[in-house]
C-alpha cells in the first residue's frame, strides 16, 4: 500500500491482509503499526524509489497487489503493478486520471460528452482558447487536486492574471477548457475484475474560489441526471482501463445533461466515504481491501439509500480566532483537537465520530490564524458531519451547528 491514510488499512487484521506500507517518515498515523506487517520509508511520489523499497521483500515473498488510494500515489502504484507483472490498475489508467488533458482526450476519443479543451503553455493560449469557445473558460494545473489555482477566465486581463498565479505556484503548463455551468455532482464507484459498480452519487457544495466546503449524500433532487451521471462514470472508467478498486468521479449538471469534469482511481476526499457508509451503508474502506483481495465478492446491484449525509466545513472570514463560542449548546458529540497537536488526513478524526447522529470536530484553537479558504488544503478549521431520515434532515443537523458555532475573531 502506497501512502494514504489510516481508513484504506484498518480491515487489514480483520481480514487476514498482510500489508506492507510504503510511505513517508512523519507522515503517517502511528494506528499503521498495529494493521501492518512491515512500514518501508521512499518518496511516494517517486515510482523509482518505491520499486527499489519493495523490490527485495517481493523477492522473498511475492505481493498479491499493489495498491494506493492517495492522490499522489495512484501513479506510482500502478507503474510497480507493471514493473512486478501484478494484476490491478497499471500505469496507463493512473496516468490518464491524474493528467486532466489525457482524461478529457480519452472523453473526446470516446464521444463521452466531450468539453473543448487545450494544453496551454502560456496566458496567449488561453486566450487562444478564450476566443474559440466564444464563452468563460477554466484554467488548472494539469494534475493538481484540492481545487487549487482553479480560475475562471473572460478576457485577457484575467488570463494573464490567471497565468500569472501558475507561474508564480511552479506551473509550466495547464489545461484550458470551457466553463461548464451547473451544479456539481459527483460519482462514487468501485470496481472488481473489470465490473464497474456506482454505489453513491452525491452533490458538493462550493465557495467562490471553487472549492468544496460541503457534501451531501444522497444528492437532492438527482434523480434526473444519475442514470445518466453513473453511466458516463462506467464508460469512463472502461475507455481509460480503470479494472478495480475505488473510484471518484466530478460531473457538472448542465443544462444539456452532465458532463464529467475528472475522476480519480481512489477514495474521495472531503469525508465522502464517510458519507457513503451513513448514506448507503457501504464501507469502502473494507471494499479497498477485502473485494480488491477477492475475500468479499463486489455486489452485483448499486446499493439504495438508506438515510441521508452530509458534511460542511466551517469556513468564517480570515483572523485570528480569540475564542470559539456555542459548542457547549450543541446536541452533538464534539471534539477538539488540543492546542499544538495535528490529526493526520483531511478532514480527519472520522472514526471518533462514526457513531454520533451529529458529529463536530473543531481543528482549530484560540490563537491560531484562519485562512481565507481558496483551496481544499485550507479547510483546517473542522466540520460537521451528520446522519438524517434523509439528505435534507442531515444537511438541516449541519446548517442548525454552522449557526450556533461561532469563530469570534481578534
Amino acid at each position: 500500500m502506497i501512502g494514504g491514510r489510516f481508513h484504506a488499512a484498518k480491515f487489514a487484521r480483520q481480514l487476514g491482509v498482510d500489508v506492507v506500507l510504503v510511505h513517508e517518515p512523519g507522515k503517517y498515523e502511528d494506528e499503521f503499526a498495529g494493521q501492518c506487517e512491515q512500514i518501508v520509508h521512499a518518496n511516494i511520489t517517486d515510482s523509482r524509489a518505491v520499486a527499489s523499497a519493495l523490490a527485495p521483500l517481493h523477492r522473498q515473498r511475492p505481493f498479491d497487489r499493489v495498491i494506493s488510494t492517495a492522490d499522489l500515489g495512484t501513479v506510482p502504484a500502478g507503474e510497480v503493478t507493471d514493473a512486478f507483472g501484478l494484476p490491478g490498475n497499471g500505469a496507463r489508467a493512473a496516468r490518464t486520471l491524474k493528467d486532466k488533458s489525457l482524461t478529457r482526450r480519452i472523453l473526446m476519443e470516446h464521444d463521452l460528452n466531450p468539453v473543448r479543451f487545450r494544453v496551454a503553455y502560456s496566458s496567449r493560449d488561453v486566450e487562444e482558447l478564450l476566443s474559440d469557445v466564444g464563452c468563460p473558460v477554466v484554467v488548472k494545473p494539469l494534475d493538481a487536486s484540492g481545487s487549487a489555482h482553479v480560475n475562471v477566465v473572460s478576457d485577457r486581463r484575467e488570463a494573464d492574471r490567471a497565468w500569472s498565479e501558475l507561474l508564480a505556484a511552479g506551473y509550466t503548463e495547464a489545461i484550458v477548457e470551457e466553463y461548464l455551468e451547473g451544479d456539481l455532482i459527483t460519482v462514487e464507484a468501485f470496481s472488481s475484475g473489470g465490473r464497474h459498480l456506482t454505489v453513491a452519487v452525491t452533490e458538493e457544495t462550493i465557495n467562490e474560489h471553487y472549492t468544496e466546503i460541503g457534501v451531501t449524500a444522497p444528492g437532492r433532487g438527482s434523480e434526473p441526471y444519475a442514470a445518466a451521471a453513473r453511466d458516463l462514470t462506467v464508460r469512463l472508467l472502461d475507455a481509460v482501463g480503470v479494472v478495480e478498486g475505488p473510484s471518484h468521479t466530478e460531473l457538472i449538471v448542465t443544462a444539456d445533461g452532465p458532463r464529467i469534469l475528472e475522476s480519480h482511481n481512489r477514495m474521495a476526499g472531503v469525508g465522502i466515504p464517510e458519507l457513503v457508509r451513513r448514506a448507503y451503508g457501504v464501507d469502502e474502506s473494507r471494499w479497498f481491501l477485502s473485494v480488491t483481495m477477492g475475500l468479499e465478492p463486489l455486489p452485483q446491484q448499486s446499493p439504495r439509500s438508506i438515510g441521508g449525509a452530509a458534511i460542511r466545513f466551517f469556513a468564517p472570514p480570515p483572523g485570528t480566532i480569540r475564542h470559539i463560542s456555542g459548542l457547549d449548546q450543541l446536541d452533538a458529540r464534539v471534539l477538539r483537537v488540543p492546542p499544538g497537536a495535528s490529526t493526520f488526513g483531511f478532514p480527519g478524526l472520522f472514526d471518533e465520530l462514526a457513531a454520533a447522529e451529529v458529529g463536530v470536530a473543531i481543528q482549530m484553537n484560540e490563537g491560531d490564524v484562519i485562512p481565507e479558504v481558496k483551496t481544499g488544503w485550507d479547510l483546517r478549521m473542522g466540520y460537521v458531519i451528520a446522519s438524517g431520515v434523509d439528505a435534507d434532515a442531515a444537511v438541516a443537523r449541519c446548517d442548525e451547528v454552522l449557526q450556533a458555532v461561532c469563530f469570534q475573531r481578534c
